[in-house]
């Protein structure tokens, strides 16, 4: 049996002096430190809708600056009700619920308006309703930007990332999608990427704007190739402990509240994006754009890998699909 740490089991006391109470104050993780971040911000504005909507008998307290764990630790506690919301990226759900693969794929997207009608439309919706079956409800998918390429050198098309050592997260898909482009890939943790850039233990890295501007890696990797491989999504998910224990038009309220949020998220998002991209020219970044057909083109495997189902072929094509 696991171990118990203090954590974990206030976390517990809170949930059951919750279920106890007729009004809920749900409390929602996020790792992100800014108290004005995107998805921060959304939670809280979703706070302030089911507040109004319920007559202020629920809210959302949002505890970001990952006061309440890593997000792998905040799913674990989701999913055994010990924390009611959490607000994720979407990798770390890819070993617990395997539809959450799908958005996570290479240039399934061709653009920021494709990914959202995307994810607004069916499959974004019953990749979410998937992942009830583990414990959770998917109540919203939120934006987290297109990830691209970053260096000392301009990249522009797949030949030139040939040999490269390619920081990427922990994962096997990432793994894979940079080994495809011919590149040598380097998982290490985010926070050591600033060092491994400046001492040149890697030559590149791979994420979206806000994140390249917030850590300054513009300084040791001035030129930001548009690659735009992945447009992967955040995820909000509620407890299914917490939500069976709601009466149905109070869950209609929590859907309804989430659903809400998204435009609000995407608009605190896209001026991000904007204020960001400002930030890292003035700092002295240069933007490269790309051949992006010459990446696509070396895919095949990083599909054949992982999209193995016929379940999970079927969602890729009504994503291509969609207008």
């Amino acid at each position: 049996m696991p171990q118990t740490t203090p954590r974990l089991l206030a976390a517990l006391l809170s949930a059951a002096a919750l279920s106890c109470a007729q009004a809920a104050e749900f409390r929602s993780a996020d790792i992100h430190n800014s108290d004005d971040y995107p998805t921060v911000a959304a939670v809280k504005y979703m706070s302030q809708l089911l507040e109004k909507s319920s007559g202020g008998k629920h809210k959302i307290k949002v505890f970001n600056k990952g006061a309440l764990g890593t997000e792998k630790e905040t799913i674990d506690q989701v999913k055994i009700g010990a924390l009611e919301m959490t607000r994720v990226n979407i990798s770390p759900m890819n070993a617990v619920c395997a539809k959450t693969l799908v958005p996570t794929m290479p240039f399934l997207f061709h653009s920021v308006e494709h990914m959202r009608a995307s994810l607004d439309g069916p499959a974004g919706e019953e990749i979410l309703k998937s992942c009830e079956d583990q414990g959770f409800i998917g109540l919203a998918f939120y934006d987290s930007g297109a990830r691209s390429l970053y260096a000392k050198r301009p990249i522009k098309t797949v030949a030139d990332v040939k040999g490269m050592k390619v920081r990427v997260q922990q994962s096997d898909l990432w793994v894979a999608l940079v080994g495809a482009m011919g590149g040598n890939a380097t998982p290490m943790p985010f926070g050591e990427v600033y060092t491994g850039l400046k001492t040149g233990l890697i030559d590149a890295a791979e994420n979206n704007i806000p994140s390249y501007d917030s850590v300054k890696h513009y300084e040791s990797a001035k030129f930001y190739s548009r690659t735009e491989h992945s447009m992967a999504p955040e995820m909000l998910l509620m407890s299914k402990i917490t939500w069976d224990k709601l009466p149905k038009a109070e869950q209609d309220m929590v859907r309804a509240a989430a659903k809400e949020s998204v435009a609000f998220q995407r608009k605190k998002w896209d001026e991000q994006e904007t204020k960001s991209l400002a930030a890292v020219k003035a700092g002295g970044a240069e933007i490269a754009e790309v051949d992006k057909k010459s990446f696509q083109a070396v895919m095949g495997p990083v599909y054949d890998k992982f999209m193995t189902t016929p379940d999970l072929k079927r969602l890729v094509k009504t994503i291509q699909d969609t207008k």
